[in-house]
């Protein structure tokens, strides 16, 4: 009898259940689930590492126990209310905190109180900054801290006893003061949220020379950093898919992750917001870098479906590029932005020479791809169209950026722009974006030594002004007397961050995580270790090392069927010896 009745009970409390489900709001339905958006990032809270600066205590206003915010913590605010930081504020002194989580994060604050006096909420200021000047800077026009794409400088209330998180941008430091007057908070944490897509680094580099180890790993998590719901060129600023940028970026993908659909969606993004004869942001190079882009990752995944869903984009693309060229054999791109890259912006004649190597480069992937969808039409028409180019070779005007897209595109002979324009003043006048092409230049002139130098010079002058990340710009003009973006500023020292930039990044809006910095990471994968691929999808590689003053350097590549491996060593008698190992469906070619 007791069995019956429980059974009839659990048939009832079944059919209340399934009553319930059926009157559940409609996002619940799983035909909507299927069109809500997910997110392929992940979070993680990190404790700061250190705390940088506090203000003393004086004038009323105290800190006591600000250490316990190193420990790590566990996000939840309770009732035992033990081992708290307090804050205590007077109506003319307020106190506050500068953090340090030791190296670029994407992401936000999380704040988790405890039980003060009051048991109100409470105003805090949070600053995030990628570097302590920038944290310690109000908005304002001197040295152009900003709002702009991401807050980072904003007043929040924080719950008695409770947890807020807030911030969605790119930072390494914060800082945060009480606002109101006569006040005591007792806060048990601050962390930061760390929201990123959790990817193993399947390629690799290291030789013999640590700087560089760093290096191409930090041009590896710059980009990582950027691969978030889109692929940005920033995480501060500006947070958005640049096409353009994305061609240093989609190549570090390739050293370092191999296959990931942040591609692909960002491609794809572009194109379908640029219609047929806009240019992709506005900008007639991106448009152009589009195709550069769309060949490179055929050539490394392979995947002729995706491609083919590009085919009558791309042949539209193509076909007005075709039609821009005026009747002296001259890129005549004149419906859109002339740009190559910021520094160069000013240097119309070196835009040109840009433009006109570009053109040639760009059409001959389009007819490399239109080879593999069989449009022998889209085939002639650029290669007619190279041949016409390549009657009118324009000069670089002394640009480095024009110059080394000359040399690629095979309009001046690399040895020639080598000499004369890319090595004459070491790195004075490389950028961070254009400095990879400068690099791809050199090495097709032989100069691979000369790559590895400017890489140190370049791209380590940065790691040593404290770089965890490489930056939208960077100028060796700013090195003289200039402090380290992880330390206070002294008298008589510059600000790395707020005293210099132009353009669209001066001062603070400065970005410090920018993804088109990333060159030297595939530079040195593709020309140091010597991989590179020879059809499509990886089925064949060649692997030629240059190690240059290296005694080793070894790594690996990702493939669609697994990591290369590879390690060269230099012998006594100065030959390389090399050892490969790589997945029996790719074929290695050794020279």
């Amino acid at each position: 009898m007791k069995i019956r009745t429980w059974l009839a009970s659990f048939s009832a409390l079944l059919l209340w259940g399934n009553t319930l489900l059926a009157q559940l709001p409609p996002v619940f339905d799983s035909g909507r689930m299927a069109t809500v958006q997910t997110t392929a990032t992940v979070r993680r809270y990190l404790s700061p590492e250190k705390i940088t600066w506090q203000t003393p205590n004086a004038g009323g206003a105290t800190i006591t126990n600000a250490a316990r915010f190193l420990l790590p913590g566990n996000g939840q605010a309770d009732l035992a209310n033990q081992n708290m930081c307090v804050l205590k504020s007077t109506a003319a002194a307020h106190p506050a905190i500068l953090f340090d989580f030791g190296k670029e994060l994407h992401g936000g604050l999380q704040l988790v109180t405890g039980m003060y006096k009051s048991g109100k909420p409470l105003k805090l200021r949070v600053r995030f900054g990628e570097s302590v000047s920038e944290a310690m800077s109000d908005i304002e026009p001197s040295k152009n801290a900003t709002n702009d794409h991401a807050v980072r400088d904003m007043v929040v209330e924080v719950p008695w006893l409770g947890k807020l998180e807030v911030g969605n941008t790119g930072f390494r430091f914060v800082r945060i003061d009480l606002l109101d007057d006569n006040a005591e908070l007792q806060l048990k944490e601050v962390r930061a949220i760390f929201v990123y897509r959790d990817l193993p680094y399947l390629g690799s580099f290291k030789c013999s020379d640590e700087l560089l180890n760093n290096i191409w790993l930090t041009g590896a998590y710059t980009v990582h950093l950027n691969m978030q719901d889109y692929l940005w060129d920033g995480i501060k600023r500006d947070r958005l898919v640049w096409i353009g940028d994305m061609h240093p970026e989609t190549s570090t993908i390739s050293a370092v992750f191999g296959y990931n659909d942040v591609v692909p969606r960002s491609l794809d993004l572009s194109r379908d917001i640029t219609p047929i004869p806009q240019y992709m942001n506005g900008m007639v190079s991106y448009s152009m870098w589009w195709v550069l882009i769309q060949r490179d990752w055929y050539q490394h995944t392979g995947n002729k479906a995706y491609l083919q869903q590009q085919a009558a984009y791309l042949k539209g693309l193509l076909d007005h590029l075709c039609k821009k060229i005026d009747a002296n054999n001259s890129e005549d791109l004149n419906d859109g932005t002339r740009f190559l890259d910021w520094p160069s912006s000013e240097n119309k004649p070196g835009i040109h020479a840009g433009l006109q190597a570009m053109m040639i480069m760009t059409l001959k992937a389009g007819a490399d791809l239109s080879k593999v969808l069989k449009d022998d039409a889209a085939v002639r028409q650029c290669e007619a169209a190279i041949a016409r180019l390549k009657k009118n070779v324009p000069d670089a005007n002394g640009s480095k950026q024009a110059a080394a897209l000359l040399a690629l595109a095979g309009l001046v002979p690399a040895e020639k722009i080598n000499q004369e324009i890319l090595s004459v003043g070491g790195v004075k006048d490389y950028s961070t974006f254009y400095g990879y092409y400068m690099l791809q230049a050199k090495a097709k002139a032989g100069d691979y030594q000369g790559g590895l130098n400017d890489i140190r010079t370049y791209w380590g002058a940065m790691l040593k002004l404290g770089a965890t990340t490489f930056w939208e710009d960077f100028n060796m003009d700013w090195l003289p007397g200039a402090a380290r973006i992880d330390t206070l500023l002294q008298p008589g020292q510059k600000d790395i961050h707020g005293d210099y930039g132009a353009y669209c990044y001066k001062g603070f809006r400065h970005s410090l995580c920018h993804g088109w910095a990333s060159g030297p990471t595939p530079w040195l994968t593709e020309h140091i270790l010597g991989i590179s691929v020879v059809e499509p999808g990886c089925r064949v590689i060649r692997v030629v090392p240059h190690l240059g003053d290296l005694t080793f350097a070894e790594g690996t590549f990702p493939t669609p069927y697994g990591v290369v491996k590879v390690k060269h060593t230099r012998l006594a008698n100065g030959k390389i010896q090399s050892d490969i190992k790589a997945p029996a469906q790719v074929k290695i070619i050794r020279e």
